[in-house]
Order: structure tokens, then C-alpha cells, then sequence
């Protein structure tokens, strides 16, 4: 996309070339299309999904109207110039022995003459160029021909991204020159039958491994203005993620025996026997379903999405007054810099390209990051706001930045600034960890404890100051997230349990006794289980070999009990199953517009049927995406090393393109 003199660029920033992605300036809601649907985001027209914006200024709106509402001059228009030299290429193209271009064999018009083509002239001969150079030129016609297929079908740019566009540019190179592409045909009937045949091999590749691991069945749903509400359903264990199907429960979305119902039939389509928990929202009618399922299976557990229970501890701390005042001052900052191009260009070079903020994340996630970011680059903004090219600017000349000047001057924000940031980033920490589908079952509770500890140290112990927002944390922790599940986790786990720091209060050990209890369904297993358990206990044996001690913090809690566990067979199995949960439903990004097109739009039973089938290999591939790139690998957690400033969350991670384009099953084979 090129940025050209269009006025509207004044108002928002380019954040993806390639997929002509566009930021608001003032409300920091994404676009993609490009410069032109942002004009009637600002002016607040609706137009298609387009959201009017709710924070721009009049002025502003007045003008982008304007723009919109002033018809384009009618260029007139030119005759197409021919390079000279390109010319007199194709002439002699023509004329070679080894076959070039010839005028007389190029697309047709109505009126019968030739149009010879430019883009597609056949290199010149290149029998006598070095094997390298051919090499070069074979290189080059390839990835031509790559690009204006990428272009001719307006693929995104990102798809290059893809672990399967070289893995497929490698398939086609082992089959030699004789290799004929797919067909449209083989494409939508025979090939989509067998990579879905592929996914499902996977499936019950993963069902096998279900039996020593478990899994966790994730419910997200989601609703939007025309009143539809659909749930998504994906089964969960450490070495990856499975898509199930989608569900329209439109007018069933406060009826909790109808969410049981379906629910119930996704744990018996996975396998009463494999599941360990089921983790939905914590609206009331999924709550009431869930406690439904625990009193019909009483081996599995309900739990809550514990991204969406800290996003809500750090909400209700950013509504505390002085809180609330520091983070929308925080915002005032950059929505001046980023509402202009001029100024974020500079303070992106005083801060060496390092941005301030994390728009994809939550809103107040995004918030309190966005200060952290604030306070870590506090004195280059500063610097900024000081520095002789921005005194000789227009900008520093206008109202709105000199009250910006004068706030980072401002000793009052720079102390609720760092109290904010020292506050919330323990809670930030906890998300980062649990904020995936990696097993994070077994730092949960301590997670949570070391919040605690850290906002009571920030406050040296005065009472007055740190239980507020300790009572918001228990409030949360205590009526929605804790449960039985959490604590026996926080048991089993190594590098939590033998550490000098734990306590082991009643709480732990009840909850360490109630999941036992639901999970050891002989008597035999609980007998096992009596024994076993005071070994772990006393690290003995092999758990307190000097390898064993050494892995507590080196190794993840499951593969720790696989590989130490096994004196204590039992406890090792039930430790193993608990310790491979994720926390939370919210990491996967799902495409909405995918599943809202699958449910509003009549279809045949067969053209249905199929495009399910598409989806269902679409959204899985999507996944086995995310897992190859981390490599698969579970690594401990070390709250002191977590920085929730650097790395990508995995909210952050583009989610899977739409399917909306269902052009493909228009005269469809019925058989």
C-alpha cells in the first residue's frame, strides 16, 4: 500500500503494509483496507463493519466529511508508454532461435488485434550464461511467478509467513518439471477429504496420548449486535490444540441446561475418561453448566477462563480514582504522539524503534502496558518534548502538546505512574503465564500469592494501603477462579511445593484432598495414593536424587514427574494429568466473521456439509501453526525472569483469515 498525500493520513498511522492495516489516532482501533475505510471511520459513518469512531474531534469529522462527500476529478486519461528499450527486447525476443515472445501469439481484443504483454516476455536465452547465472534467472522467473499469482489472486503478503508455503514450494521441487498443479476440482472435493483424513489421523494420534496427559475441553463464545451468539469448541493438551466444531446457541445463551446438554456431548464426543476440566466463562448460565457437568461426571472439573478473571482484577484496580486519572493521562500522551506522523516518527527514533503501545492485547492490559512503556522511556520523552527539533516544529506550538509537555514534567504523574506499574505488573506476570493453552495448571495459586506479596512489599506492610487491592484481588480469586483443581496443581508442582516460601495451609491441603478424591475413582487407586503420597512428601528415593532436586526448577512440573515419579506410580499418573492443563480459553484468536458466516448463511445439506469440512481443516491447520512454532517444547516457569514488556503474547498472534468467500461450492458434484 502506498502512502500517498491523502489528508486522512494526518489521523491515522500504517501499522501492516502488507495487509493495509491502519491505526485511529484517536480511538487506536485497527483497520484493515486501507486509508479509505478509515475516512469513514473518522466522519462516523457506518458502513459495512466499519465502527464510527467515538473519540474523534469535530473538527476533524467535519473535514474527513467534507473529503468524502467532494467528488474525484476525472483524470484524463493517457496512452500507455512502451520503454524503448523493453521494445526493442521484445523485437529481438521475437526474432531469437530458442523461442522468445512473438506479437502474432499474444491475447486477443474484440476486435481482433494482438495485445503483446510486457510482464509475461520470455527471458532472453541464457544457454551460454555460467551455471550460476542460470541458476540466478531460474531464481528470479520463479519467484515472478510466485509474486503476480500472490498478486493476480490478492493473497496477503503475510501468507509468505506461513510454515506451509515453503514446505509446499519444497513438495513441488522434489516432483521435478513434469509436476502438474491440483485442479480447482481436486481442490475443493478429493484433496480437502484427505487433509481433513490427515487432521483426523492427528486425532486420534492425540487420543492416545490423551490417556497419560488428559486434556481440557475450551468453550469460548462470543456474541455480536445482531444478537447471534456462537461457541467454539477445541479440545487442549501440551502438544497442541484441536478445533471440534462451532455451535449457534442464539436464544439458549441463558438457558444452562441446554449449555450442559452441549457441553456434555462434547466430553462424550472426546471421552468422559480423558477429560480433566472444562473451562468456560463465568456468566451465569455457563457457571450453573458447569456445576451440572461436575455433579454428572464426578472425575472432571469445571473451571473458569483465568486470563478473563485477572484481566477483571486489573480492570477493577484501573477504576481506583487515582489509578483511573494516571491511565488516562498515560493515554492523553499517546494520543498526541501517535495522532500524528511527524511526532511518532521522532519518538520512535529517541526510543530506538521501541513503540508505547500494545494495541491487540486487552483494554486494560493494553493500558497498564502502555504506562509501564511510559515510565520505562520516561526520560527520552522528556528529552523529546525539550529537544531543539521539536521547539522549532509546528507541533510544539499547539495547545494540546504543550499540556502534554507540561504533564511529564509533572512530579504528581511520574509517582502515580510507577505506583500504577508496580501494582499491576505482578498481575501482569500471572497473565503472561496463564494468558495460552501451555500447562499452567501448577503456578496458578502461587501465582497468585506472589501478587500479593509483591503489592505488600511495594507498600512496606502498611496495611491501610495494600489490603484495598488485596480484597479486589481475593474478590476474584476467592468467588470466581480458586478452586480445588488450582491447589492440588500448586501440591504437585515441584518448584512450588518444595520451595522455602510455600505455605501449605488448608486450603492446599483440602484442595490437594477433594481432587484426589475425584480423580482416584477406585479404591484401589486410593489406597495407592495414602501410600504414596507422604514419599513425595519426604522427597524420597528417586525424588530426592541430587537430578531430581536440580530438575524442581529446570524442568516443567509434568515432565519432572515423568521422569522422577516413577517409584510412586499412581500419584505420578494423577499428577501428570493435572499438571498438563492450560488455565484459560481467551488465547485463541479465533476469526468470528468464520463461524458467523457458517451459521447465517442458507446452504444445502451438502454445500453445508462441505464447508464445514473446509473450516474444520482451515482452523486446525491454523493451530498446528502456533504449535510448531513454539517447537512444541514446555518450559518451566521463573516468575522473577518473566518480563511482561518483551515478548508476544500469545493474544498478540494474528488470528486465522476469514473464510467468507464460499464461491467455491457453486455447482457443487452431488455424490
Amino acid at each position: 500500500m502506498v502512502r500517498g498525500r491523502d489528508a486522512c493520513w494526518e489521523h491515522c498511522i500504517l501499522v501492516d503494509a502488507t495487509k493495509q492495516k491502519v491505526r485511529c489516532n484517536y480511538c487506536q482501533r485497527e483497520f484493515s483496507g486501507g486509508v479509505y475505510r478509515m475516512k469513514f471511520h473518522l466522519a462516523q459513518i457506518k458502513n459495512k463493519d466499519i465502527v464510527p469512531c467515538t473519540e474523534v474531534p469535530t473538527d476533524v469529522r467535519d473535514h474527513i466529511l467534507s473529503i468524502l462527500s467532494t467528488p474525484k476529478k476525472q483524470k484524463t486519461p493517457k496512452k500507455p508508454k512502451v520503454d524503448k528499450e523493453l521494445a526493442a527486447n521484445g523485437q529481438q525476443n521475437s526474432s531469437s532461435a530458442s523461442g522468445g515472445f512473438h506479437p502474432n501469439h499474444g491475447s486477443s481484443g474484440q476486435n481482433g488485434s494482438t495485445c503483446p504483454s510486457l510482464l509475461f516476455a520470455c527471458p532472453s536465452p541464457i544457454a551460454h550464461l555460467p551455471v550460476d547465472d542460470v541458476q540466478k534467472q531460474k531464481q528470479d522467473v520463479a519467484d515472478k511467478k510466485i509474486a503476480v499469482f500472490f498478486f493476480h489472486n490478492s493473497i496477503p503478503f503475510s501468507a509468505a509467513k506461513s510454515i506451509y508455503y515453503q514446505e509446499m514450494v519444497d513438495a513441488v521441487a522434489e516432483c521435478g518439471v513434469d509436476y502438474k498443479a491440483p485442479s480447482y476440482e481436486s481442490l475443493r472435493s478429493t484433496l480437502l477429504e484427505k487433509v481433513k483424513g490427515d487432521i483426523h489421523d492427528c486425532y486420534k494420534k492425540y487420543r492416545d496420548e490423551w490417556k497419560e496427559t488428559g486434556c481440557t475441553i475450551l468453550c469460548d463464545s462470543s456474541s455480536d449486535d445482531r444478537n447471534k451468539s456462537l461457541v467454539i469448541f477445541s479440545v487442549t493438551y501440551p502438544k497442541g490444540t484441536l478445533f471440534l466444531k462451532s455451535v449457534d446457541v442464539s436464544g439458549h445463551e441463558d438457558d444452562a441446561t441446554y449449555l450442559f446438554e452441549l457441553i456434555e456431548s462434547v466430553v462424550l464426543e472426546v471421552g468422559v475418561e480423558h477429560v480433566v476440566q472444562v473451562i468456560t466463562n463465568t456468566s451465569a448460565s455457563y457457571v450453573y453448566a458447569g456445576r451440572l457437568l461436575m455433579a454428572k461426571y464426578n472425575s472432571l472439573f469445571w473451571s473458569p477462563c483465568a486470563s478473563y478473571c485477572i484481566n477483571k482484577m486489573l480492570e477493577d484496580i484501573g477504576k481506583q480514582e487515582w489509578v483511573s486519572t494516571v491511565l488516562e493521562e498515560a493515554k492523553s500522551i499517546t494520543r498526541f504522539i501517535y495522532s500524528h506522523t511527524w511526532t511518532l516518527s521522532m519518538m520512535r527514533k529517541l526510543n530506538g524503534g521501541r513503540e508505547l503501545l500494545r494495541p491487540k492485547i486487552t483494554r486494560f492490559v493494553t493500558n497498564f502496558l502502555t504506562l509501564r512503556s511510559i515510565v520505562i522511556l520516561g526520560d527520552n520523552l522528556k528529552h523529546m518534548f525539550s529537544h531543539t527539533e521539536w521547539s522549532s516544529s509546528v507541533y510544539s506550538r499547539r495547545p494540546e502538546a504543550q499540556a502534554i509537555k507540561s504533564l511529564l514534567y509533572l512530579d504528581r504523574f511520574w509517582k502515580y505512574a510507577q505506583e500504577a506499574v508496580s501494582i499491576s505488573e505482578p498481575l501482569l506476570k500471572i497473565l503472561r503465564v496463564v494468558d495460552g493453552d501451555m500447562p499452567a495448571m501448577g503456578y496458578m495459586h502461587e501465582g497468585i500469592e506472589r501478587a500479593k506479596v509483591a503489592i505488600k512489599t511495594h507498600y512496606k506492610g502498611i496495611e491501610e494501603k495494600y489490603m484495598l487491592l488485596w480484597d479486589i484481588i481475593d474478590r476474584r480469586w476467592n468467588m470466581q477462579l480458586h478452586s480445588s483443581l488450582h491447589a492440588a496443581a500448586a501440591s504437585l508442582n515441584p518448584s512450588v511445593f518444595y520451595s522455602p516460601n510455600f505455605k501449605i495451609d488448608l486450603r492446599v491441603r483440602n484442595g490437594f484432598q477433594e481432587t484426589m478424591s475425584k480423580m482416584a475413582t477406585t479404591q484401589e487407586d486410593k489406597m495407592d495414593i495414602t501410600k504414596e503420597h507422604p514419599m513425595y512428601v519426604n522427597s524420597q528415593g528417586a525424588l530426592g536424587t541430587d537430578f531430581a532436586i536440580m530438575g524442581r526448577t529446570l524442568n516443567a512440573p509434568g515432565d519432572w514427574w515423568a521422569g522422577y515419579g516413577y517409584e510412586i506410580p499412581t500419584l505420578q499418573r494423577f499428577a501428570i494429568r493435572i499438571l498438563s492443563q492450560p488455565c484459560s480459553s481467551h488465547w485463541c484468536c479465533w476469526n468470528w466473521a468464520t463461524f458467523e458466516n457458517i451459521h447465517s448463511k442458507k446452504r444445502n445439506r451438502t454445500e453445508q456439509e462441505k464447508f464445514n469440512d473446509l473450516v474444520f481443516v482451515h482452523c486446525n491447520l491454523w493451530l498446528q501453526s502456533i504449535y510448531q512454532k513454539r517447537d512444541g517444547k514446555c518450559k518451566p516457569i521463573v516468575f522473577d525472569e518473566i518480563d511482561v514488556g518483551s515478548d508476544e503474547w500469545p493474544t498478540e498472534l494474528d488470528s486465522s483469515a476469514p473464510l467468507l468467500d464460499d464461491s467455491w461450492l457453486d455447482n457443487l458434484p452431488l455424490g
